[in-house]
């Protein structure tokens, strides 16, 4: 009998250990390119939640996640699309956090999520076109579009009696949709936009686009660009002719490489990016800070979420498979449900476990809507003294 007891014992640890799985999720986006600066705080992020949930013990009857990283580079659509290739067919990820910028994020999704048929939760993808790009259910994003963004600039601007601007934007799919959403918004209020020129990235003289955008002049010059490469290059070259001296910085240009770079010059410049005032987001902003990264870095919050809603979906469904868990993906982050904040996806993942519903809050109080996006707010940034200072949230 003692004999029958314990191989009944051993039969069941054999089968328990076998329903693990080492679940691997891919991390993709820019470490070399015109937002490198941010993505470390992108992926510390995506990494505090798969320890969360890692240290629960509770994933998918043991399992664990383990990121694989891979660079998009922001802005080479070939080099993503080799690099998202890599995840899937070498190292076998079941879903992929990113990508980072727009283009692309829209290259990765056509030619290597939907015909492998793997879900992809960008952090920081906006461009209004991905809103109605065909995604067979597997695309979704943490960070609102920029069709609302377009909104909130140019809201802010008419309420600062700036009725007059030049637009540059960078020539790729996020800069062109976010100055077309911002134009659309800006000249409806009765804004007048003096000239909405592109500018390349990676140049090393931007004085015949600052000389341009001085000809025609403006209250004020909108520069929707990349922190690291051509934005800041637009920047210090009105600086330096005295062309503007004052800027409005979108999402793309938030971060603190960029005062660091320009220097005073860049002090009374405002702007807005993707955030949240809620309970989770301090929450997540002093966790990070005890993990020694920065949490208030642009789309950090945004990234952490993403890789939660992975796990809370996989849980969900009881599988790792994109098949089975892209459909879960609106129903843990939405109502009805138990609320869950940084910090408490064990909470989570019990709870599921349980049977009961979670609405996953995370740490920019995520509500998905329409085909799977957030529906966002935005936190308004000032540089004072060098610092980017969060002057309010819309």
């Amino acid at each position: 009998m003692k004999k029958l007891l314990l191989a009944t014992a051993a039969t069941a640890l054999f089968a328990g250990a076998a329903s693990a799985e080492d679940v691997k999720l891919g991390v993709l986006i820019g470490f070399t390119g015109p937002i490198e600066s941010l993505t470390p705080n992108m992926l510390a992020s995506s990494k505090m939640a798969v320890d969360e949930v890692n240290a629960s013990k509770l994933f998918l009857d043991g399992s664990t996640l383990t990121v694989v990283e891979a660079d998009s580079t922001c802005t080479d659509s070939a080099a993503a699309t080799s690099a998202a290739e890599r995840l899937v067919t070498t190292d076998g990820v079941a879903g992929i956090v990113g990508g980072d910028c727009s283009g692309v994020t829209g290259a990765v999704l056509q030619n290597v999520a939907r015909p492998n048929g793997i879900a992809m939760i960008s952090p920081s993808a906006t461009s209004p076109a991905l809103s109605t790009a065909e995604d067979d259910g597997l695309f979704f994003r943490t960070a609102p579009s920029d069709a609302r963004e377009g909104e909130v600039m140019a809201g802010i601007l008419m309420e600062k009696g700036l009725k007059s601007v030049a637009l540059t934007y960078t020539n790729t799919d996020y800069g062109k949709g976010l100055a077309e959403a911002f134009a659309t918004s800006y000249t409806a209020l009765g804004g007048t936009i003096t000239i909405n020129a592109a500018h390349e990235d990676g140049k090393a003289d931007y004085s015949a686009e600052v000389g341009a955008l001085a000809a025609a002049g403006g209250d004020i010059l909108v520069v929707a660009g990349y922190l690291d490469q051509g934005g800041k290059g637009i920047i210090q070259g009105s600086l330096d002719s005295g062309a503007f001296d004052k800027f409005v910085l979108p999402g793309g240009m938030v971060g603190d490489s960029l005062p660091a770079a320009i220097g005073p010059g860049l002090n009374g410049s405002f702007g807005q990016i993707a955030g949240s005032d809620s309970a989770g987001a301090a929450t997540f902003e002093a966790k990070a800070k005890e993990l020694g990264f920065d949490g208030t870095s642009a789309y950090s919050p945004e990234s952490y979420d993403a890789a939660a809603l992975f796990a809370l979906a996989m849980q969900a469904a009881k599988s790792s498979k994109s098949a089975d868990y892209a459909g879960k993906i609106l129903e843990v982050a939405n109502a009805p449900g138990e609320k869950i904040y940084p910090g408490e996806l064990a909470k989570g993942l019990q709870l599921i476990l349980d049977g009961q519903d979670v609405d996953f809050e995370g740490a920019t109080a995520v509500e998905l809507i329409g085909p799977g996006e957030s529906a966002g707010r935005y936190r308004e940034i000032e540089i004072k003294d060098g610092k980017i200072e969060t002057i309010g949230f819309r």
